[in-house]
Order: C-alpha cells, then structure tokens, then sequence
C-alpha cells in the first residue's frame, strides 16, 4: 500500500513539474492561432498571423541575419572546437589544466560578463559593431561547448587505434582524417548541432555586440514585445521553437545510434 502511494505521489508530482514547465509554451503556440490581436481573449482560429509574418520585411531580414550568423559560427566553432578538444585530450603539457579552465570559463560566466566582455574588447580594438563582432562573439562562446561535447566522446576512445594506422605508414593528419575523426563523428555533429541552437536562440550577448544593421531574429522579437506581445510573435516563437526541436531530436538521435 505504502509502495502505491509512494508511486502515485511521484506520478502527481512529476505531472505537476511538466506541467509548470510546458504550460506556458502551449499557451504560446495555442494564441498563435487566435483572431485576436489580445492574447488575453480567445476569439477564434486562424493561420492569419503567421501570413503577416512572412509578409513582415524587417522580421525576414533578422531571420537571414540569424541564420548566417549561425552557420558560419557553427562550421567555425566546430572546427575549432574539435581540433582544440582531440590536442587537449592528446597532448599533455605543463599549465594543461590552467588553459582547460580557462577555455570552459566562457561557459559558466554569465552572458551579459561576456558581453560586456566582448564589447569592452571591440571598442579598445577599434572595431566597429556589426556583422564581424557578432560572428566572432558567438564563435567565441561557442567553441567551448563544442570542445566538451567532443572530450565526452574522446573519453572512451582507444588510443592504440592511431598507434595501429601509424605503425601502417599513415602520416597524423591522415590518421586524424581516416581514423580519429570517424570514431568521434557523432560527438561533431553533436557539438555542431548545439551550437547552431546556442547561436540562433542567443539575446545577451548578441545584444551588446551587434552594430546596425545585424539585429538578429531574438533581438527583433525582443524589441517587438516592448511594444506589447502580439499573436505575430507568437507564431514567430512557435516557428523557432519547432525548428529548436528538430535540431535537438536530430541530435538526440546522432548520440542513439553510435551509443
């Protein structure tokens, strides 16, 4: 008896946890739908707003800025990230475990430090706010993570693999090409894809280092809501929030299958 109530109690709280957690989201995606311009009246259904929002130029403009932004950051930080990462995990030298602390420090610091950050560093250097510094911010929060998820999947790896194609006659760049870099595919693609979500769905930092002329998609729904929040915006976050989902499903399904 005790062991039902036991089970009962977690089903509720678990029920009340999802529910806290994904309310708010169904109310989102349920008033993208609404006639309404008030999200706080349901007056009817309709896929109105989302005609107007690809009918909204500015919104469009941000979304192409977006989406650059995030795959030049994604194919950049990946690159480094891995190389970083397979040195990291190969190599060992003296203050090896300073510069780790040092590399993963931009994952643990608050946003709107690294953006202050980045910013302090772009006016010193002279460089204007635009398209460049919001590229390079975002590779540089990036890469980190890239680098972590690329060392969980070294973790298990066989050295003596590499050893075995050397002793073959390969040279370490084809060994690093034909033999490390198949084996920790799926943590590349992994890192890739989390880093494409980090960068498309980024607001603190991109909002200190973006110029004119590079607002991205957040900082154009951040601006919109200031204005009051608008069915339009709803259908414009239910669009980001699926595309979030695919990229993680995507990903999740990467790690299944070469677990």
């Amino acid at each position: 008896m005790r062991l039902s109530l036991g089970r009962r109690f977690s089903v509720f709280y678990a029920a009340l946890v999802y529910l806290f957690l994904y309310l708010p989201i169904s109310i989102l995606i349920m008033y993208s739908f609404n006639q309404s311009k008030l999200n706080a009246v349901w007056t009817g259904f309709t896929f109105d707003w989302y005609g107007k929002l690809f009918q909204n130029t500015a919104v469009l403009e941000a979304m192409k800025t977006s989406l650059t932004v995030a795959f030049i950051n994604t194919i950049a930080a990946t690159m480094i990230g891995t190389l970083a990462a397979v040195g990291m995990y190969r190599y060992h030298f003296r203050g090896k475990m300073a510069l780790e602390g040092l590399v993963f420090l931009p994952i643990v610091i608050p946003e709107i430090v690294m953006g202050i950050s980045l910013l302090a560093l772009f006016s010193q250097l002279h460089v204007p706010l635009g398209f460049f510094t919001l590229v390079a911010a975002h590779i540089t929060f990036s890469v980190p993570f890239v680098m972590v998820v690329v060392r969980a999947r070294l973790a298990g790896f066989d050295k003596h693999i590499e050893e075995a194609a050397m002793d073959l006659g390969a040279t370490p760049w084809q060994t690093f090409v034909k033999v490390t870099l198949p084996v920790i595919a799926p943590g590349v693609i992994a890192g890739a894809l989390l880093t494409f979500t980090l960068s498309i769905d980024d607001v603190v930092i991109s909002f200190f280092v973006a110029g004119p002329g590079s607002e991205t998609l957040p900082l154009k729904i951040f601006s919109m809501v200031k204005f009051g929040v608008t069915p339009e915006i709803n259908a414009l976050s239910t669009l980001m929030l699926i595309v979030t989902l695919c990229i993680v499903f995507i990903a999740e399904r990467i790690q299944q299958k070469n677990k």
